[in-house]
């Protein structure tokens, strides 16, 4: 049986394609050689339980450590603290169990051996222990806020014994850096007197995506496999579609191998395999885009993606944790600019939250006969439709509608995308700051953009007008539309609701105002 492309859990590389995770990490081994502590974080499904495993049987494997992976989760479901470290324990000897020598695990769990609760467990542990332990806490800040604190606590309080009488060296494993850790502790709470409830670590790493090279190793091993080829075009596509994010680039693979050519292995790898792929993969909406999706309506998040999708600077008040949270999520890439983290996420987003709109359009206005003539698209019947639409209907909409600072590019998107599903495609740009959305939209073989913006002044059409042609230049066209979205108060309908033809240079912008 051929291996196959994993989407559920850490890769086991008997069974899965799997990168080599060692080198994802660099100076771990520096870490642990200097007895150090300190955090690994990434976003969920990014690798980090794979990573730690093919560290852990590497450690093991050289003689020199005890190492343990343990995932702590079921700890959180603690019905006090006494309880919830006794479950973290029960973990580390489970999970040593499976992994170490009879003479390298810890002791048995009861009552004895955790009276002094999980430090002394550890210390017992590292003290009867032939080898210095080190141990790799996955899982760490999914302990509600009180239970967290006692761990930590916990690990400080044990930190100065090291090596002999506790692990020489440990890092907790999760999505958040330590730095984010004393938000979760309010200013009324019991803390650890330090401006982090951590203050013994050593080192924050931040694991990254694959890159294009380990996206590449990846797809290569089903090949060498199969002999089914992915080709330079389609993995620089998949590379551009996922930016390296692990899961996305293993179930986009899964789903062009598996689902889109049934694991027909003498079939060629498309381009065309891809964006159908990536469609269904959106549609299907599996459980690690779905867990992105429930964050969305998080204060912190919301402001984030309501800035890039409005294009304008937020609010710079505390957006540093706000920045922080949403990127530690992954919703957003490592580095600056702020802007989703792929076009995946960033078309999927925009599609979820207007999902409401695209199923309560009324027929009558959104039906495709009206726009779709011989395979083409009309788009300038479908743009002046939702002109009377919006005029209409919008601000009863918008008024009901929670992401309202940008429910009118959303609601839009929402009208295309009713049309545009039966057999075309739309790919959203967007960043905040940038001043507004862009849409390219291919059907029929024709390319369609249209640029969005909010229009507060003079100024907003002159720099959209500007903004237009640059795009149609950049796709080579020659016609495209600016839509202008009416932000000032009390402007009548007559006043907002236009529709003009503005040549710019050897270029047509078709401008219509909302």
């Amino acid at each position: 049986m051929h291996k196959f492309f994993n989407t559920a859990g850490a890769c086991q590389p008997v069974r899965h394609y799997t990168v080599n995770p060692l080198p994802r990490l660099s100076g771990i081994r520096e870490l642990i050689d200097g007895a150090h502590y300190f955090i690994i974080h990434a976003p969920r499904q990014t690798g980090k339980t794979t990573y730690l495993y093919a560290l852990m049987h590497q450690l093991n494997g050289e003689g020199k450590y005890t190492a343990l992976q343990v995932n702590i989760q079921a700890a959180a479901s603690g019905r006090d603290a006494e309880h919830a470290m006794r479950l973290v324990a029960l973990a580390i000897a489970q999970q040593a169990d499976l992994y170490l020598p009879k003479t390298e695990q810890p002791p048995v769990v009861n009552d004895m051996s955790i009276q002094l609760g999980l430090q002394g467990y550890l210390n017992q542990w590292a003290r009867e222990n032939p080898k210095p332990v080190v141990l790799f806490i996955d899982e760490a800040d999914s302990l509600m806020d009180d239970l967290f604190l006692v761990l930590l606590r916990q690990l400080r309080s044990g930190f100065e014994t090291r090596p002999s009488g506790f692990p020489q060296s440990l890092a907790l494993v999760g999505l958040r850096d330590v730095r984010d850790y004393k938000i979760r502790l309010r200013p009324d709470r019991e803390s650890l007197g330090t401006g982090s409830p951590f203050n013994v670590k050593t080192k924050s790493l931040f694991m990254l995506g694959f890159t294009e090279a380990e996206v590449n190793a990846l797809l290569d091993q089903h090949t060498q496999e199969t002999g089914q080829r992915f080709e330079s075009e389609v993995i620089e596509e998949i590379y551009r579609l996922t930016q390296g994010q692990p899961w996305l680039t293993n179930a986009l693979a899964n789903q062009i191998v598996s689902e889109v050519l049934i694991n027909d292995y003498s079939q060629p790898i498309t381009l065309a395999h891809v964006i159908q792929a990536k469609e269904e993969l959106i549609q299907r909406r599996d459980t690690h885009l779905d867990s992105l999706i429930d964050k969305l309506r998080e204060p912190s998040v919301k402001r984030v993606m309501t800035a890039i999708m409005n294009g304008d600077a937020p609010s710079f008040d505390d957006l540093n944790e706000a920045i922080s949270y949403t990127r530690d999520l992954g919703l957003i890439a490592p580095k600056p600019p702020v802007r989703f983290a792929n076009p995946i996420y960033q078309e999927i987003i925009p599609r979820v939250l207007g999902m409401g709109f695209e199923e309560f359009f009324p027929e009558e206005v959104i039906d495709p006969h009206w726009y779709i003539k011989q395979g083409r698209l009309d788009l300038e019947a479908l743009l002046l439709a939702f002109q009377r639409f919006y005029r209409t209907h919008s601000e009863v909409w918008l008024d009901k509608y929670d992401f309202r600072e940008v429910g009118r590019q959303l609601l839009l998107m929402a009208f295309l995308q009713r049309i545009i599903n039966s057999g075309g495609r739309i790919e959203r740009e967007m960043a905040a700051g940038k001043g507004r959305c862009d849409l390219w939209i291919e059907y029929g073989g024709e390319q369609f953009v249209i640029e969005l913006k909010l229009y507060y002044s003079q100024e907003t059409r002159d720099q959209g007008l500007e903004q237009t042609v640059r795009y149609l230049s950049r796709f080579g066209l020659s016609q495209g539309y600016l839509i202008l979205f009416e932000t000032r108060a009390g402007k009548t309908w007559e006043e907002r609701i236009y529709r003009e033809v503005v040549e710019v240079g050897e270029k047509t912008v078709i401008l219509m105002g909302m």
